[in-house]
């Protein structure tokens, strides 16, 4: 960050002590007021696709850099797309916990953003969107490349603004990172008519709009803190547990808790499981992780989350993807859930505590107000490892044929948890989540909620702009790669070193799955065998320097060492045979009721627990 961005927050913080702006006072169009924004705000990396609406404000980018040194400019990346450059600040901002910021044009531009708009609400991404719109004389009357962007928006976005006022230009964009930042982090639009950004104002250097509702939710939110009263009643509800549990979502790594909550778990000998979003959030190598719960969850996992008797959710939201049939979830257990967000606390499941906070505040203050509390958990967390032992993850094994659990074990053996993975969406995603370890908080960057195709790939290559030095692996499936496939051009024009593995088993694996269990093998629109796309000719075609493919299991090791080698951007595709993944708890299914497949263990669907149902301590 530059010492002017540091200036200037910090006079936004405390503006009656702090020193004005330099810029304070200096007469500017609002294109430049925006770009001057972003610098203030800390971005050094704007994505994004030009248009006729939004070229002031390209042309201000242009401008600024060439006025400031090279390690102050403001990074341009164009990706092949506008749905690109939205999944491009997604990465970034999942991977760095910075907002990740994206400009495109109108009309067009704006309606390809609103997937990966949709994306970030969904999964709590902070990012914020700035489109450009036709003047405001034109707006309403069909122009060329309209579209009511605040209308589209506004049931996507945690927050949409159409700047028809250009004297509040400057305030807009200070606010939008204000909100996409603070509480439950989201993503905000601000529309911009392309007069209102050629239009000059005075620069400020500091000020927000006035939203006064917002403003005292968020400070009602900041001053809530846990009460006596509320620690112990907590701490009644661990007293009397034998078997408690926490499951921790993507609050966990949103709001930075993820020290709290490995010193939480640590400190009273406490398994943690996780949701999709929220891996990483606990070491997986830890003996307390149990991975990841939910549809396609460890069947250890799982099962422990049916023999618990305290449930403690935090930062997690009870989706449908891990409560599948909610009044069987957790079926023995007290249920304890920490959010910082009141309308998830009972939305789907009845809670015996709760409490509105941050996770990183609140399992704070849980820790503190449990410092008198001793009773450690020895026999449960036991209870938990034969769990692991006995119906842990496994696969064919014996196969002519690669397995794509193979491939990402090997890969696993090679990284050891200290790499920066992202994904597509569909089989692939299961089985990085499952056999792949992760160390560290913001290293699994994945479309959780949403699930879009096509994520994984320019999702990538924000992680690695964000974290030159990381080694960042995309593990994509033939159909979503296929999504965003132009943006491996993006990788080789700004020689960005992000490593493809493509896991392709010619079709929709996870829908062909649906197909076989449900659809009694009917492969409508999902078979792939057809097509006539080489992906190695086109790797090769966008200037990778590194393009390989893999038929064989005895090649995948060596190939997969020389792939993580490599120094630029690299491409590795391996062909893998149609497999499920498994354990997998069906639509409509409890717990009980999940399918582990031919090579994981199961236990008897009637069976209370291993040892003998509640009374086995």
């Amino acid at each position: 960050m530059t010492t002017l961005a540091k200036r200037s927050r910090r006079t936004l913080a405390t503006a009656t002590t702090s020193p004005p702006h330099p810029l304070a006072g200096t007469r500017m169009t609002n294109a430049e007021t925006i770009v001057q924004v972003l610098a203030d705000e800390g971005v050094d990396t704007v994505f994004g696709y030009s248009g006729g609406a939004i070229l002031p404000t390209y042309d201000a980018i242009f401008r600024y850099n060439s006025n400031h040194a090279a390690d102050e400019e403001i990074r341009l990346v164009v990706p092949a797309t506008e749905q690109g450059a939205g999944f491009m600040a997604a990465g970034y901002a999942r991977s760095s916990g910075k907002v990740g910021v994206f400009v495109v044009t109108s009309g067009p531009g704006a309606t390809n953003a609103v997937t990966p708009i949709r994306d970030c609400q969904a999964d709590s991404v902070p990012v914020v969107l700035i489109t450009g719109q036709v003047p405001r004389i034109a707006m309403g009357t069909d122009a060329f490349q309209e579209a009511p962007v605040f209308n589209i928006m506004a049931s996507c976005a945690k927050h949409v603004f159409l700047v028809t006022d250009e004297t509040k230009m400057e305030a807009t964009v200070r606010t939008a990172f204000d909100i996409a930042r603070s509480g439950r982090p989201g993503p905000v639009v601000i529309d911009v008519p392309k007069d209102v950004q050629l239009a000059e104002e005075e620069f400020r250097g500091e000020g927000l709009l006035a939203l006064r509702g917002y403003q005292e939710r968020l400070a009602e939110l900041n001053d809530s803190t846990l009460s006596p009263a509320q620690g112990e009643a907590f701490y009644e509800l661990l007293e009397k547990s034998v078997k408690p549990l926490i499951y921790a979502g993507g609050g966990v790594i949103n709001s930075n808790a993820a020290d709290e909550l490995r010193a939480f778990a640590e400190q009273f000998g406490i398994p943690v499981v996780t949701t999709l979003m929220g891996i990483g959030a606990m070491d997986t190598t830890n003996e307390l992780s149990l991975q990841m719960l939910g549809m396609h969850g460890t069947a250890y996992a799982n099962y422990t989350v049916e023999d618990c008797d305290l449930l403690f959710a935090v930062g997690a939201r009870f989706d449908d993807r891990v409560a599948g049939k909610v009044k069987e979830f957790a079926p023995h257990a007290s249920i304890a859930h920490l959010d910082i967000d009141a309308s998830e606390l009972g939305k789907v499941k009845n809670f015996d505590w709760a409490h509105v906070a941050d996770a990183k505040r609140g399992l704070a203050e849980l820790r503190k107000a449990g410092r008198g509390f001793k009773k450690r958990f020895p026999k449960w967390l036991a209870h938990a490892h034969g769990l692991k032992a006995k119906y842990g993850l496994n696969y064919k094994r014996e196969s002519e044929l690669i397995q794509p659990e193979f491939v990402l074990e090997t890969l696993n053996g090679i990284t050891k948890g200290n790499a920066i993975v992202t994904t597509g969406v569909g089989q692939h995603q299961m089985w990085a989540a499952q056999y792949i370890d992760f160390k560290r908080p913001r290293t699994f960057l994945t479309s959780g909620s949403m699930g879009t195709m096509g994520f994984g790939l320019p999702a990538a290559v924000g992680a690695q702009l964000a974290n030159p030095d990381a080694l960042v692996i995309d593990v994509d499936g033939d159909g979503s790669i296929r999504m965003n496939l132009g943006d491996l051009e993006t990788l080789t024009t700004y020689d960005v070193p992000v490593k493809v593995l493509l896991l392709n088993n010619l079709g929709d694996g996870m829908v062909r799955q649906w197909q076989d269990l449900f659809y009694a093998n009917r492969y409508s629109g999902t078979d792939k065998a057809l097509h006539k796309k080489d992906f190695i000719k086109a790797a090769e075609g966008d200037g990778f320097g590194f393009a390989k493919r893999v038929t064989k299991p005895k090649d995948v090791r060596a190939a997969l060492e020389e792939f993580v080698r490599y120094e630029g951007p690299a491409f590795l595709e391996v062909m893998v045979e149609h497999a499920h993944v498994y354990p997998m708890v069906g639509p409509g299914m409890g717990y009980k009721e999940m399918i582990t497949g031919d090579y994981i263990a199961s236990r008897d669907p009637d069976q209370e627990s291993d040892s003998g149902g509640d009374g086995y301590f």
